[in-house]
């Protein structure tokens, strides 16, 4: 079963309708109860770093969380702000994210961009596939996906990047780590895009 993480951001219908359409249940999971049985889970996020990380603790699904990603290896997709409270921290703000992966994320730097409209970058933007990792099988480096942020997540370790996006800089848009996989980008707003990507979600 995959199960999308309702814990008060994100637009949950927006995965809910995706699945839908390719015919594959989804459960929304409000508790920590709904996570127990899950085969693959999506941590969706919109808005700023410690208010997400807050509404994650105070949800009661926080311990389970770990518990599934990082001592029973279920796979993980976070989205947007969803993968960034899967680093260390963020320049964002002053509380600690999970951890799980050897990241911190920063803030785009305005000074490096030639664009009228600086932040957030919101709108369509390529992203290039460098290792022909399976969450990105059939992309080319034309592929395009819808973004809407104004940090972005700097992997420790760079063999965690799987794809890249330029926006002032080249900067991580999608991370892989053992069972652990986020993008920066919005798929369930990427059209055709966002739904072959969810595609091969479920075939990971």
């Amino acid at each position: 079963m995959i199960a999308v993480v309702d814990y008060g951001l994100g637009n949950i219908n927006a995965f809910v309708h995706v699945y839908e359409r390719l015919n594959i249940k989804i459960l929304v999971a409000r508790s920590a109860a709904d996570l127990q049985n899950t085969s693959k889970i999506i941590l969706p996020g919109v808005g700023s770093f410690d208010h997400a990380i807050g509404k994650l603790n105070d949800s009661g699904m926080r311990e389970v969380l770990d518990d599934r990603v990082k001592n029973k290896s279920v796979i993980i997709l976070g989205v947007c702000v969803g993968m960034q409270i899967m680093a260390q921290s963020s320049e964002e703000g002053t509380l600690p994210g999970l951890g799980w992966i050897d990241a911190v994320v920063k803030k785009l730097d305005v000074s490096t961009l030639k664009y009228k409209t600086h932040l957030p970058h919101m709108g369509w933007n390529t992203i290039y596939p460098p290792n022909g990792n399976p969450l990105l099988k059939n992309f080319n480096n034309n592929a395009r996906f819808y973004f809407l942020h104004s940090y972005y997540f700097q992997c420790n370790n760079p063999n965690d990047v799987i794809a890249l996006t330029d926006y002032g800089v080249r900067y991580a848009s999608a991370v892989h780590h053992e069972n652990i996989y986020g993008v920066q980008f919005h798929p369930e707003k990427s059209h055709q895009a966002g739904i072959e990507l969810f595609k091969n979600f479920m075939g990971l």
